[in-house]
């Protein structure tokens, strides 16, 4: 006679993860928490994943998840309607026919300490004490805030560091784009991960050698290495340069679930979602 393994309920799962990463760090105009699930549902099993869209859902279905926790959310802006023929509709149809949850955790997760840049400055060869590039003025530690800080072990010329940042990301088809001296020294450098053009003045007054980030435009980058005696920069695909946090996320959610459910939080199973996101499914380059 099998006995049934206990599992914790989705509203212990959420209120694990939000000691961790609470929903009032978010910024005002974000959409954080819980977007489908019924929180006295039961959960075995959570995928993490950067962009709640129609791979991931497959993949979800698949798993047979109970849980889906993304970082990007998928109600930013405002509907009208969630109707299937819809494509934030259609999502919303698939998780909620298949039983699946879905938890977003946006821009608490950025300004976590640590949090998404903490994971892409470690991915990218980081070490030591890491320092926000944006810090949270309410914070009376000064360890949160967006973007991070911080130095390698060694000094590399920027080629190998912007190839090293390459092996550190999944691999997309846009690659990553480096403006710079391929030759200078980097030492120091900034990380955000996500859209980061914002952060070009920080990255600057901060005094480091290579800023690394997404989404970069072309004035903004243009006008930025046209100064002299600033940063270099490393642009990579949004989705590949958050994807690091996926893992911190769940070891984090794993850790607060024991604490807070002791053994029914250790029957819980996670997985980090390797399906690549990335907008851009494709580069073309002529001859």
């Amino acid at each position: 006679m099998s006995t049934q393994i206990p599992l914790p309920a989705l509203a212990d799962v959420t209120a694990a993860f939000e000691e961790v990463y609470p929903p009032e760090w978010a910024a005002s105009w974000d959409a954080v928490g819980l977007v489908t699930g019924d929180p006295e549902q039961r959960v075995g099993k959570i995928l993490f994943a950067v962009d709640p869209v129609a791979a991931v859902v497959d993949e979800a279905v698949s798993w047979g998840a109970d849980l889906v926790v993304t970082h990007h959310p998928l109600m930013l802006r405002g509907v009208t309607s969630v109707a299937a023929n819809t494509p934030k509709g259609r999502i919303v149809h698939r998780l909620i026919r298949a039983g699946i949850a879905l938890y977003t955790a946006h821009t608490n997760a950025d300004t976590a300490a640590p949090g998404v840049s903490d994971a892409l400055a470690r991915a990218v060869g980081l070490v030591g004490e890491l320092r926000p590039l944006d810090p949270d003025t309410t914070d009376p530690e000064g360890r949160r805030g967006i973007g991070r800080i911080g130095s390698l072990a060694e000094p590399v010329v920027l080629a190998d560091f912007a190839a090293r940042v390459a092996r550190a990301l999944p691999e997309t088809a846009p690659g990553i784009r480096v403006a710079g001296d391929l030759d200078r020294l980097v030492t120091t450098v900034a990380v955000s991960g996500g859209a980061g053009d914002s952060l070009l003045g920080a990255a600057r007054a901060a005094g480091v050698d290579a800023f690394v980030t997404s989404d970069l435009r072309h004035h903004p980058a243009s006008e930025f290495v046209e100064q002299l005696g600033g940063p270099a920069l490393v642009d990579t695909p949004h989705f590949a340069s958050e994807w690091p946090w996926l893992a911190d996320g769940a070891a984090h959610l794993a850790d607060a679930l024991g604490r807070r459910c002791g053994p029914d939080g250790a029957n819980v199973e996670i997985r980090v979602s390797t399906t690549v996101t990335d907008a851009w499914s494709q580069a073309f380059r002529g001859v």
